[in-house]
């Protein structure tokens, strides 16, 4: 249907467009004599296909004005809920909140945005003096009410009253803290309509709108996972750190948090919740930590609800989130907060919703439903743990890294090949559940380059829950063709990185332990089995890596105070892998050529070698190592072991 690609492409071109919705929302219709089609809760109109829109029964729509609810506000929501899915035609599909408004207007296509411009006026004090002059004369301004059906039956009388005036309905409909709608018979003339209310209110702004970001302080790594374990008392947590000017400008002081002390729309209330803790004065991480817990446990009491926003004067923002995909969510809605708050300082400054408003919109079931279904859960192992694994743009590290993001862990892939890590980082992120992947270039042989990387976790995601050292490289050869500089390329990789990455994760992990007496932080290093036994012409190697077992006993040592668990797994080989099969680099071209396999003639003879020397006749996959991984993770009284992946080539007495 050709009104229906119309419908896709403009709530397509809306949603893809930051600066007019807020979190993918927003709700856009088209309808028929007899049908409407409107967005349905919990689809983001950037990639909203078909399938996203409800589609309901005008008639049994219209008879809902015409019923007698309850005069209870709850029990009201609730019947005019079953009564509006009694008008479903997909039954599947939730219908946007704002349904009943759609079929109200009487032209065919309405788009209903909240643009942080337009909410810069409706959030503000002197909003009615500008309507006229930025919306046009004829539109419709709604002073707040509480959203639902007594908004409906507000807005339905309004147009009735124009209609009855003029003959025909207006084209927009602005409402005071929410947003706004437009409507027109096509979608060509909603697009001019909007163009010209967005070029009227960028006229009136005094100051453009600061759009730069800050690099996040360093001494984050030293409070952040501290507020983290904190706040992770049922099931961990995912926090996001940031930093701009718009930010900065908002916590210089108390004066400037006032301005965005409250929610200004019910979008920013459901998400962000209505109470934002703020932390004005510190000199020290510790400081922040302790007026946080402080904080924290009035909101808790007094409020009954886990804060989602934490903000440190001279520091950014932090954002609390049940899981990543949430975490991101309620940062967009944070920066529309900040956003209009700067744009209602040009039309008589703030003006935020009511305590009584707040109160409503926290009970009311259809809102808490939408940011429900709008976050596709995570399920899994390792559900919304914080998981780096090392060289893991290919090989052992991708396989694991990707089973890790099945499972809903939260993976940063750090590796040195960047362009094959962020190829598998956009891989890894198609799958589709709450927790997100993120690549940071990484070279592991470097002290300071393996620090940037826990920072950027700490920043990303809140802290460090897994720490897996997998980068390796292997360069066979015996004692007449090994140079040093080869010897000590291998060992810098294999042993000495084990230990710069060690040292870094530890602050991070003990840090989250001394808070939450329930958490467990676990280092893994991927070993061998030539750890585990000797390998001719591969002593480089192998030296190396028995080398790690040797630290994984001793750390785990020393970290078991601390409830850090320190474990070493020691695959077999992984023939399928890049590091085996690689044409040209593969270690079976590599053997071949040093002759570490007597009598071979071929690939297949090397292979064939060594396959005959696994008594389970197979070679070892990521799925084989990821097993033992979450043996690691999940056993809390198991530490300092080398755990064997080998097909029974390697036994342990």
């Amino acid at each position: 249907m050709k009104e229906l690609e119309e419908l896709i492409n403009i709530s397509r071109y809306y949603g893809e467009r930051k600066e007019y919705v807020v979190a993918g929302g927003g709700n856009t219709s088209y309808k028929s004599n007899d049908k409407l089609w409107v967005k349905a809760s919990g689809y983001a109109l950037a990639a909203i296909t078909e399938d996203g829109f409800s589609v309901l029964d005008r008639q049994k729509l219209g008879l809902i004005s015409e019923r007698d609810y309850s005069p209870d506000p709850v029990e009201r929501e609730q019947q005019v809920k079953v009564d509006t899915e009694a008008a479903l035609i997909t039954k599947d599909k939730r219908p946007s909140v704002e349904a009943l408004l759609h079929n109200l207007i009487s032209y065919r296509f309405v788009v209903h945005l909240h643009p942080d411009p337009v909410n810069g006026v409706l959030c503000s004090n002197n909003v009615e003096k500008y309507i006229a002059p930025l919306f046009g004369k004829d539109a419709i301004y709604i002073p707040f009410i509480d959203p639902g059906y007594v908004l409906f039956k507000e807005i339905e009388l309004r147009l009735r009253r124009l209609k009855d005036a003029s003959g025909s309905d207006p084209k927009v409909i602005v409402l005071q803290n929410h947003g706004i709608f437009v409507s027109a018979d096509t979608i060509d003339e909603v697009k001019t309509i909007y163009d010209r209310i967005m070029g009227k209110i960028s006229n009136y702004i005094n100051e453009a709108i600061p759009l730069e970001s800050f690099s996040v302080n360093p001494v984050a790594s030293a409070f952040v996972p501290a507020i983290r374990a904190i706040v992770s008392t049922d099931e961990v947590k995912t926090l996001n750190v940031m930093n701009s000017a718009l930010i900065d400008y908002f916590i210089k002081d108390t004066g400037s948090f006032s301005k965005i002390c409250r929610p200004f729309t019910p979008d920013i209330n459901v998400y962000c919740k209505s109470e934002y803790i703020f932390i004005d004065r510190w000199d020290t991480p510790q400081q922040i930590i302790e007026q946080f817990r402080e904080k924290y446990a009035e909101c808790l009491s007094e409020k009954g609800f886990q804060p989602k926003i934490v903000l440190v004067r001279g520091f950014g923002l932090i954002v609390i989130g049940d899981n990543a995909a949430q975490a991101e969510i309620i940062a967009d809605v944070f920066g529309s907060q900040l956003a209009v708050a700067w744009y209602a300082e040009s039309f008589g400054g703030q003006h935020f919703l009511s305590d009584e408003s707040i109160e409503k919109i926290d009970s009311w079931e259809v809102e808490n439903y939408r940011r429900k279904v709008l976050v596709k859960d995570s399920v899994g192992r390792v559900r919304n743990k914080i998981v780096v694994v090392t060289g893991a743009a290919m090989g052992f590290g991708e396989g694991i890294a990707r089973i890790m993001k099945e499972n809903g862990a939260n993976v940063i892939l750090a590796d040195i090949n960047e362009q094959a890590g962020r190829e598998t980082v956009t891989s890894l992120n198609t799958i589709s559940n709450s927790s997100r992947a993120v690549f940071v270039k990484t070279d592991v042989t470097s002290p300071e380059s393996v620090k940037a990387l826990i920072f950027k976790s700490v920043c990303k995601f809140g802290g460090l829950d897994v720490f897996i050292s997998n980068a390796g490289i292997l360069r066979a050869g015996g004692l007449d063709d090994m140079t040093p500089e080869i010897f000590e390329q291998v060992t810098k990789v294999n042993y000495s990185a084990f230990f710069y990455c060690t040292r870094e994760a530890v602050p991070v992990m003990r840090l989250q332990n001394e808070h939450n007496s329930k958490l467990f932080g676990d280092i893994i290093q991927i070993n061998s089995k030539s750890g585990l036994s000797g390998s001719r012409k591969n002593f480089a190697y192998s030296g190396g890596k028995f080398g790690g077992i040797g630290l994984t006993q001793s750390f785990a040592l020393e970290l078991a105070p601390y409830r850090i668990k320190v474990n070493a797994i020691c695959p077999g080989n992984y023939y399928e892998g890049p590091l085996w099969s690689d044409p040209v680099k593969g270690l079976f071209v590599q053997y071949l050529n040093r002759g570490k396999v007597p009598k071979a003639r071929t690939v297949e003879d090397v292979k064939a070698h060594y396959l005959a020397q696994v008594p389970l006749g197979k070679g070892c996959t990521p799925a084989d190592v990821a097993k033992a991984v979450f043996y690691a993770i999940e056993q809390e009284n198991e530490t300092g072991q080398a755990i064997p992946v080998t097909g029974g080539q390697i036994m342990i007495n």
